[in-house]
């Protein structure tokens, strides 16, 4: 059973950078897909990036093209989420979620998630 834990959060701001880690415990090698999400006040959970571990083929939300950067760790099991050129609409709780096999925007999609942190960007 995968299990996810992210860490990295806090306040930074605006046109500041942070990386977000999600270490996975199991095995996510070959079939899963790791997703970011995040959920700000009073909004809908939004995908913002996704990569397909056995390729590495990732995919971002326009809303962040350019400044979000999903990578990953085989060998420490982690995936990463760097943010740079922050702005205040960034601000909410970052999930990163699994799924095997294929990647999806879907957040019904995605049975794995880990507990969420926080980012706060300020202007």
């Amino acid at each position: 059973q995968v299990q996810l834990v992210e860490s990295g959060g806090g306040s930074v701001q605006a046109g500041g950078s942070l990386r977000l880690s999600c270490a996975a415990s199991g095995d996510i090698h070959n079939r899963y897909c790791i997703a970011w999400f995040r959920q700000a006040p009073g909004k809908e959970r939004e995908g913002v990036a996704t990569i397909y571990i056995r390729s590495s083929s990732t995919d971002y939300a326009d809303s962040v093209k350019g400044r979000f950067t999903i990578s990953q760790d085989n060998a420490k099991n982690t995936l990463y989420l760097q943010m740079n050129s922050l702005k205040p609409e960034d601000t909410a709780v970052y999930h990163c979620a699994a799924r095997p096999y294929f990647c999806s925007w879907s957040v019904s999609a995605y049975s794995v998630w880990g507990q969420g942190t926080q980012v706060t960007v300020s202007s």
